[in-house]
């Protein structure tokens, strides 16, 4: 795509920020959770899985092993059977049980504060992180960049990159530090009730007055 200034880039984020804003006053993960452990398992499970499914699974997961005290003597197979439906359960459980077992041997069983120790925790990369951070802590060191969020920046033209770390540090540039957390829930939520991935509803869209519907090549 053409190359967008960096004023342009940050006078049309401001544009979707207002208008995102309004649409999504009190914006918020749809995953359930009580606490950083819960977020962060939870996020780790919705890898290509949607959040409905994640929630109906994360009852019993964390009423059957409490904490990461509880995750980190469980057996393998029994946690794959319980989160099977998410799909790469094989994987997802081996993270989660060695991202417990580290927790509780370097910090105390409680979950990191910080993106640097957290990125350290098996399962979780840079917007794992972020979600949790952010979700469970108030804490913005980055923005959170999942296909939602990577797809509609794109469309907008708010980032021409398409690895999650390139794109992150575009829409850093751009948004406000203080806005971070919320600008990924806002267009999360945004990507699954409007701007959809095959069929974007643009005739209901508040931003169809100046987006200039890219698509990465």
């Amino acid at each position: 795509m053409a190359k967008i200034s960096l004023k342009k880039r940050k006078e049309r984020a401001q544009l979707v920020l207002s208008a995102l804003s309004e649409r999504y006053p009190q914006p918020a993960t749809h995953l359930f959770h009580s606490d950083a452990w819960e977020l962060m398992v939870a996020t780790i499970l919705s890898a290509q899985c949607t959040d409905a499914r994640v929630n109906m699974v994360t009852p019993e997961l964390f009423s059957r092993w409490r904490g990461s005290r509880g995750l980190a003597g469980a057996e393998l197979a029994e946690v794959e059977a319980v989160i099977h439906s998410t799909g790469f359960y094989h994987n997802k459980a081996k993270n989660i049980i060695a991202a417990a077992r580290l927790i509780e041997l370097e910090f105390g069983g409680e979950v990191p504060r910080s993106m640097a120790e957290l990125i350290r925790v098996p399962g979780v990369a840079r917007k794992t992180a972020n979600v949790v951070l952010f979700g469970a802590y108030g804490l913005n060191e980055g923005l959170a960049v999942d296909t939602h969020v990577k797809r509609i920046c794109h469309r907008l033209g708010l980032t021409g990159n398409t690895e999650p770390v390139a794109v992150e540090r575009d829409l850093m540039e751009i948004f406000p530090q203080a806005e971070w957390g919320n600008v990924n829930h806002r267009l999360v939520w945004f990507g699954r009730h409007v701007c959809e991935a095959r069929s974007p509803h643009c005739v209901d869209c508040e931003l169809e007055t100046f987006c200039p519907k890219l698509e990465p090549k």
